[in-house]
């Protein structure tokens, strides 16, 4: 997946360490990686609309798809929002980590 404007905040050390664990050839863990970047792009971008009023929507969307890795977006969105984008974007990274941790441990069992 292309660089996203908001890669800086997703810190996947954990899941990292349990992938590792997780007898996989090389194939199935990039593969596993590529679905992990695609369900944490959905979840973030699913939040973002979720608190950007509907009529921002398709600006936003506009924005993103013409240059996604621009961080110029995070201005646009707390203009919009009015609230700090970063820490709900983190949020939703740490619940979606919490839950694939919980899957991987329970799948370990």
């Amino acid at each position: 997946m292309s660089k996203l404007f908001f890669d800086h905040l997703i810190v996947w050390e954990e899941i990292d360490q349990e992938i590792k664990k997780v007898p996989l050839n090389r194939e199935e863990k990039d593969e596993l990686w590529k679905l992990l970047d695609e369900i944490s792009a959905n979840r973030i971008l699913s939040s973002i609309l979720d608190k950007l009023p509907l009529e921002h929507h398709e600006e936003f969307l506009d924005k993103f798809q013409k240059a996604p890795y621009d961080e110029g977006i995070f201005t646009y969105l707390k203009e919009k929002i009015g609230a700090n984008i970063e820490e709900l974007i983190k949020q939703e990274i740490g619940d979606l980590a919490y839950e694939l941790l919980q899957d991987i441990k329970r799948k370990e069992n």
